[in-house]
């Protein structure tokens, strides 16, 4: 008998499949505004470091408008990739998740001490969750709805809430006892909730709209040029509080589907009355 060779037995081993080979390169302008919102997240952690907190807040909602045009150019110009995808979730979560985090610790949850950072890194835990699930979805996902707070609008409330207290003039000093605790952790719940929020990506701006439509967008930008800062703050709030309400709707209309469709009483059977006692005759003795 032969003896086999290590040769002969490395050929006798199955071949694994190897992958699609990396293509080199990447598509330079997508990848651009995808590192512009990772700067202003960045920038917004030294803001915070800083106890410029109103600088942090802004630098968040511009890295906000360099996450909707990153996929909305890499889709027009048709250079999508996966590496792209990868490292917009990378730079979603310093932007959207850490910043918000370090932010709402060191604006209002420090004097909680042990509750504040686990309420602040309770967030960015969330938020990572969040941008995990999107990614394992995005392929099967309803476009029209995300399942979940998006992380960049979670990160909004937070920026929007200190500008408005700033413009205030810290007024709501008094409620930043609990307030700012039970925020954060609202937050971090809804990001990982299957509540349903409307995308606004099927939202077709070229069709012809309602003339009420064009009338009451010109009355939101009168009023966000004259106050942005109650703008803001009012959008971004009603958006996060938009899913609980598209919930608590749902449920209510699915009761009163029960209760139209439960089987009414069945009739009641037909009983012959009692004959009553007629004192009037005399029963037999």
């Amino acid at each position: 008998m032969t003896q086999a060779t290590p040769q002969t037995k490395l050929r006798s081993l199955p071949r694994r499949k190897m992958g699609p080979p990396l293509r080199k390169g990447v598509y330079l302008l997508p990848s651009l505004f995808t590192t512009g919102g990772l700067f202003c997240g960045f920038y917004a952690i030294i803001a915070t470091l800083g106890e410029a907190y109103v600088f942090a807040a802004i630098a968040m909602l511009v890295a906000m408008v360099f996450d909707g045009l990153d996929g909305r150019i890499a889709r027009l110009t048709k250079t999508s990739s996966k590496f792209g995808v990868e490292y917009d979730s990378l730079a979603d979560l310093v932007a959207f998740g850490v910043a918000p985090g370090v932010l709402a610790y060191c604006w209002a949850l420090e004097s909680w001490q042990v509750w504040g950072w686990l309420a602040a890194a309770l967030y960015v835990t969330c938020g990572a969750l969040r941008l995990a699930r999107f990614n394992v979805k995005s392929e099967t996902a309803d476009k029209t709805h995300f399942v979940g707070l998006p992380i960049p609008a979670a990160s909004a409330v937070v920026a929007t809430t200190v500008l408005l207290d700033d413009f205030l003039g810290g007024a709501g000093s008094s409620a930043k006892q609990i307030a700012p605790l039970v925020l954060i952790y609202t937050l971090a719940g809804l990001m990982v909730s299957n509540i349903r929020y409307y995308s606004f990506k099927e939202l077709k701006l070229r069709d012809r709209k309602p003339f009420w439509l064009l009338l009451l967008s010109i009355i939101a930008i009168q009023i966000m040029i004259a106050q942005p800062h109650v703008m803001l703050f009012g959008g971004f709030w009603c958006y996060a509080a938009s899913g609980p309400l598209w919930l608590m709707v749902r449920l209510g209309r699915l009761g009163l589907g029960k209760l139209k469709k439960a089987p009414s009483a069945p009739p009641p059977e037909n009983v012959r009355p009692l004959q009553t006692l007629d004192t009037d005759k005399e029963g037999p003795l």
